[in-house]
């Protein structure tokens, strides 16, 4: 999981209110580490009193963002995903024109996918003009070994950091292409490098494939793809899809980092 990082108040050239910003550094804290915390192990980590914090994770309880387990400790509770869905569904909004006119140019689904935790989260999808219902939805949480979206968003990370996430996540059997060993995959995502795209052959679905590229400085590790029936997705389309992902991965990564920058103004 992730490393627990204070963040110093002031600078901004805004009013910040406190005891906001120290609800989210109880929530970073929980977020940071795989294990649920006691109330002195999070006033420890964050320098605060136990009563002071006390009194915030008793409010984050009774709003449904902290659970507390038998032993008196406490961890992230599902309340969260809610809002973490919808922060996914806005940050994917300003990318439906691109997908298309990506939809346009090869007549496939055209998807958006960022890195959560040790999962691919879609957040944005044009359907292709072909009505069949896939896998991928808005929303929806795939492994990232068994998809194309989720080896694209891999073979952007470092292979210690990849195989750290692929053994925290495991690499369960989804259909029988499945890739279940970590160094075929690792090799896969080196050979996909080069390539400049990934693919997934009924890996997560049967009779389902996928192409995808990375969206390198895009603000949230992000990938692109376009999934099909595997007989639609031959590997002269696949050659074209790819191309038409990478000529709109630019555009993609240009407009996600302003819909960031102007989220992120708007907020001081």
């Amino acid at each position: 999981m992730g490393r627990y990082v204070a963040r110093k108040s002031g600078g901004n050239g805004g009013e910040r209110i406190q005891s906001v910003e120290r609800a989210f550094e109880v929530l970073e804290v929980l977020a940071s580490k795989d294990v649920p915390l006691t109330i002195s192990e999070i006033a420890a980590v964050t320098d605060r009193p136990p009563p002071s914090v006390h009194r915030l994770v008793r409010t984050l309880l009774l709003l449904g963002y902290v659970r507390q387990d038998r032993s008196r400790r406490y961890a992230l509770a599902p309340g969260l995903i809610r809002l973490g869905d919808g922060a996914a569904r806005q940050y994917g909004t300003w990318a439906s024109p691109i997908l298309a006119d990506l939809v346009e140019v090869i007549g496939e689904s055209a998807n958006m996918a960022i890195l959560e935790a040790s999962h691919a989260l879609y957040v944005a999808q044009v359907p292709g003009r072909h009505s069949m219902r896939l896998f991928t939805e808005v929303g929806r949480r795939v492994p990232l070994h068994s998809t194309g979206v989720g080896k694209a968003l891999l073979s952007q990370l470092p292979d210690a950091e990849a195989a750290r996430i692929l053994k925290l996540a495991g690499m369960p059997t989804i259909t029988e292409r499945t890739i279940t060993d970590p160094d075929v995959l690792m090799q896969e995502l080196a050979a996909g490098r080069v390539l400049g795209y990934m693919t997934d052959d009924g890996e997560q679905e049967v009779g389902v494939s996928c192409v995808a590229v990375p969206v390198p400085g895009a603000p949230a590790l992000t990938a692109i793809s376009f999934s099909a029936p595997s007989p639609r997705l031959t590997p002269e389309v696949a050659r074209r899809a790819a191309a038409a992902l990478r000529s709109a991965a630019p555009t993609l990564a240009d407009r996600s980092s302003m819909q960031h920058s102007v989220t992120r103004i708007a907020s001081q």
